[in-house]
């Protein structure tokens, strides 16, 4: 009876071994290659099985309803007669349009760089340890945040009537004097009271910016020796840039839009231009209007791309990789559809790399 049971055991005995050597397989055995064919067809058996995405009914829902609301908004934009898209192209690019619409640009152009330059030296001012600079730079900041745009406006076109000439010189002394109708003119007194105006809000900006970079970076520059003008130009500016930019061009935006009162000191930018041909054509006033809105739109929007590249330059050095543009996301989204499509080329590059890792990963097993 127990020679049986013995012969019975040493029989079983090779079965026995066999998952222990299945096991040992991934200890660097050499019995693990014969699983690389099995590997090999799991691994393609989970690139065909199908993926189920997140289901997400509640936000579905919503677009569904806003896609709905958007739909039936341009739908009256289109079925609505009274909108007058007839007169709209017929306005749009008239020459009088055209005018007011160089007179703006010029307007914010100018505003816009004077104001930034402006900003930074009252920022700095600010920032002195001179009292008397920065409280004149304080003082300067409080005043024209406190006063509307369009006060400014008016006092600057008035200045004639205050001040007759404007002198320069020793105070109650000699002095050179100019009539103040030959030094400012209308296009001179509207950039004159936008800048003055955004040089306040500039230099908030400015001064945020340089605030927001590091203390170390400026005590790193003085450890070098770099003068104080140098510490400036070429580490504290160039790093609040990344702060000032997004902000000072929201300020350009809200410039080009404050640049529509100059209607009211006398000058026809694209504002004026529409309020005086609706009063000449008073069948055109939605027309005219819907001319206005979509030129400020062009602008706006060309002011959004400029800001859009102007933030990736700024971003060199604090990112490891550029963020992409436009057009390479759109290339990307090309690429994916193509990688995906069914008997793609794509499918053929997954299913090679997952076989690539699997061998590599066996033959890893098997040294």
């Amino acid at each position: 009876m127990t020679d049986t049971t013995d012969r019975s055991t040493r029989r079983s005995a090779p079965h026995a071994t066999a998952p222990a050597t299945a096991v040992g397989a991934h200890d660097g055995s050499s019995a693990s290659r014969p699983l690389a064919p099995t590997v090999d067809a799991a691994a393609r058996a989970a690139l065909d099985r199908a993926v189920l995405p997140l289901r997400h009914p509640v936000r579905w829902i919503a677009a569904t309803v806003v896609l709905v609301l958007l739909l039936n908004g341009v739908e009256t934009l289109f079925t609505n007669p009274a909108w007058g898209w007839p007169a709209v192209g017929k306005w749009l690019f008239s020459p009088a349009i055209l005018t007011g619409l160089q007179l703006t640009l010029v307007a914010t152009g100018l505003s816009a760089v004077i104001s930034f330059a402006g900003g930074v030296l009252v920022a700095l001012a600010r920032l002195s340890r001179n009292p008397v600079l920065s409280g004149l730079a304080w003082g300067y900041v409080w005043l024209f945040r406190s006063v509307p745009l369009i006060l400014v406006l008016v006092f600057l076109y008035n200045l004639g009537s205050l001040y007759p000439t404007i002198g320069i010189g020793i105070p109650f002394g000699p002095q050179l004097e100019v009539r103040t109708a030959n030094v400012l003119g209308d296009l001179a007194i509207g950039v004159l009271a936008l800048s003055l105006s955004e040089i306040a809000y500039a230099s908030e900006i400015v001064r945020a910016g340089v605030l927001a970079v590091d203390h170390g970076q400026l005590e790193a520059a003085q450890a070098l020796g770099l003068p104080r003008r140098r510490q400036f130009v070429r580490v504290v500016l160039p790093q609040a840039l990344r702060s000032i930019v997004p902000a000072f061009v929201n300020q350009v935006v809200g410039l080009l839009k404050a640049s529509s009162l100059l209607f009211y000191v006398s000058l026809l930018d694209l504002f004026g231009v529409v309020q005086n041909l609706s009063s000449t054509y008073p069948t055109d006033i939605i027309p005219l209007l819907v001319v206005a809105t979509l030129w400020y739109l062009a602008l706006t929007s060309a002011v959004s791309v400029v800001q859009y590249y102007i933030e990736r330059w700024t971003t060199r050095g604090s990112a490891r990789a550029l963020p992409p543009t436009p057009l390479q996301r759109v290339r990307a989204a090309v690429r994916r559809v193509g990688a995906v499509r069914p008997g793609g080329t794509g499918r053929v590059a997954q299913v090679a790399g997952a076989q690539r890792v699997v061998a590599s990963g066996t033959g890893e097993g098997a040294s």
